[in-house]
């Protein structure tokens, strides 16, 4: 049997936690130090977390080559099942002409690219990511701002920066049920303390996807526009997660804000409308170096036999139908009797070989439990969703199953990534190096406040998703918060509300939005861009939950 030893380096938890973090040290060293491939700053991590956990924690040899396996197979499933799948149906679109049609029409609403980019990256993504999740809505937006004149750079870094405020109720609200789910504590609960934190940061966001733009011009141009979207985003997600449905929250709150985006659209203008310079010379376009049908994105849908669409009532209505029919699929599949018949076939088992891994406590390690909820996955519903997609847009079989091995291709280096990073992470969860750095920081006592969403960042930049990190951390961040004295419920929330924040630095994420757009290989370049937002909106949040702990405690419900 093996058992994690947190104090494994010379009997002191801060040596081994300064061991314990040398894979992350030098997975964002190669990432932004030296700008390598994702991939390859990520194999590099896995290298230094085997040698570490076989060296420096005694993991048997076998153990942690299992550990890294599963985690490569949960990257795949169902992480990667619901990006490649969701990225089928955008591609179909692309095929047949109608994400022309698309967007145009949210062209229509406004010319200027920082109104655009608003209620694109911000609105239409935050609607994506209810629904989906996973870099989902990172990869379509970003290349749909492609298609309106964006640099590949640019919409890359815009799309990735707009992923936060939704995180922590993507998915239909994932990360709160796990996070009830591993600590414990009432669900509604968790979900009205994150609907009072994560809003404030949507009051952010949108100004800050200006200023990536148009840096202080842009901010003085259009700042009616951002404050009335992250006001009226930042609303909706209070009053739906704690008034209504924590499930839902995400859904209202993207369709707010862009209906009152184009309301404010309707009798108030920027004094000049801004459009994107000469794009700066870029190595590829989107899809670019992978050879996907996303190539076609990035030309606006210029592919030789994709037919040309006029904007007639019907053909909109077509090029919006794909994302209404994911909407119903998914409400259909919550029904109680059809989510119950859908989840009958799964399968939970031990992952082969992991049976002897026990936690930092002495249990069976949760974590090598492997779920293989196949019709019930989030991606396989997308699969439906794609099949009702061909009969709305009238794509031929053929046309759509070639789109479908053309995504393969175009994410091809993303998933060598995402399988990667995931590997990373269940080894460095089940040799007791993760539960390390968490067990160090739990240990600051009251300080514990500060560190708090630090830690549910942490869990996001290595995993990718917050409901990982929930998974990870939830359960320590209650007993650091019963030791300090603080509000377990605010510090489990907490996690979720930091960890929004990781999702654009986390290595998979910048792998899909890399590849998206076709800079596969220059996610360095694009962690550079991004890092500085994620920090400070962390640190925000820090003070945020500083202040709930004291004088902000009215807050709380």
């Amino acid at each position: 049997m093996y058992q994690p030893d947190i104090d494994a380096i010379g009997g002191s938890l801060t040596g081994t936690a300064l061991v314990a973090a040398l894979p992350l040290v030098v997975l964002f060293a190669l990432l932004g130090g030296l700008r390598m491939a994702a991939w390859k700053a990520s194999l590099a991590a896995l290298a230094t977390a085997l040698l570490i956990a076989v060296l420096a924690y005694g993991m048997p040899v076998d153990d942690a080559l299992l550990s890294a396996t599963e985690g490569a197979v949960f990257g795949f499933f169902p992480i990667l099942w619901i990006v490649i799948n969701a990225i089928w149906i955008y591609n179909m679109t692309v095929e047949t002409g109608h994400f022309d049609v698309l967007r145009r029409s949210f062209a229509a609403v406004s010319d200027d690219q920082r109104i655009q980019a608003i209620i694109i990256a911000f609105c239409f993504g935050a609607l994506l990511e209810a629904l989906a999740g996973f870099g989902t809505p990172v990869a379509i937006s970003a290349v749909m701002l492609i298609a309106l004149g964006f640099t590949p750079m640019k919409a890359a870094t815009v799309a990735l920066v707009a992923n936060t405020a939704p995180v922590a109720f993507g998915a239909l609200a994932v990360p709160i049920v796990t996070l009830a789910e591993v600590t414990g504590l009432p669900q509604a609960d968790l979900g009205a303390i994150v609907g009072r934190q994560t809003p404030i940061l949507a009051l952010f966001v949108p100004l800050a996807l200006v200023f990536i733009i148009d840096k202080g011009k842009g901010i003085r141009q259009v700042w009616p526009a951002a404050v009335t979207c992250g006001v009226a985003f930042a609303v909706a997600q209070f009053v739906t997660s704690n008034y209504f449905s924590v499930e839902l929250t995400d859904i209202v709150a993207a369709l707010v804000g862009a209906v009152a985006t184009v309301a404010l659209l309707r009798v108030w203008q920027p004094a000049e409308s801004y459009r994107e310079p000469d794009r700066e010379s870029e190595p590829a376009r989107a899809g670019g170096g992978s050879g996907g049908s996303g190539a076609t994105a990035a030309d606006g849908g210029s592919q030789g036999d994709t037919k040309h669409l006029e904007d007639t009532p019907a053909n909109v209505a077509r090029a919006y139908s794909p994302y209404l029919i994911i909407i119903v699929v998914f409400s259909i599949a919550q029904i109680p009797a059809i989510n119950t018949f859908l989840d009958s076939p799964t399968v939970a088992f031990t992952w082969p070989g992991l049976s002897d891994v026990l936690d930092s406590e002495g249990a069976p390690a949760a974590l090598t439990e492997f779920t293989f909820n196949w019709l019930l996955a989030t991606g396989t519903l997308l699969i439906v969703a794609g099949l009702l997609t061909m009969a709305a847009i009238g794509i031929s079989p053929a046309r759509a199953l070639a789109a479908y091995f053309a995504t393969y291709k175009q994410l091809a280096a993303a998933i060598a990534t995402v399988m990667t990073v995931l590997g990373l992470a269940y080894l460095m969860n089940l040799s007791g190096q993760t539960v390390t750095l968490g067990t160090w920081m739990a240990a600051a006592g009251s300080a514990f406040a500060v560190l708090s969403p630090v830690l549910g960042w942490l869990g996001v930049a290595v995993t990718g998703s917050d409901t990982s990190s929930n998974s990870l951390f939830g359960g320590l961040q209650v007993t650091a918060a019963e030791g300090a004295g603080l509000d377990p419920e605010l510090m489990a929330a907490s996690n979720s509300s930091g960890g929004v924040l990781g999702k654009m630095v986390s290595p998979q994420n910048l792998a899909i939005a890399a590849g998206a757009v076709g800079l596969a290989g220059r996610e360095g370049d694009l962690f550079r861009k991004v890092v500085g937002w994620s920090l400070g909106l962390l640190a925000i949040m820090c003070l945020l939950v500083v202040a709930q702990t004291t004088f902000l405690a009215w807050m709380l419900p």
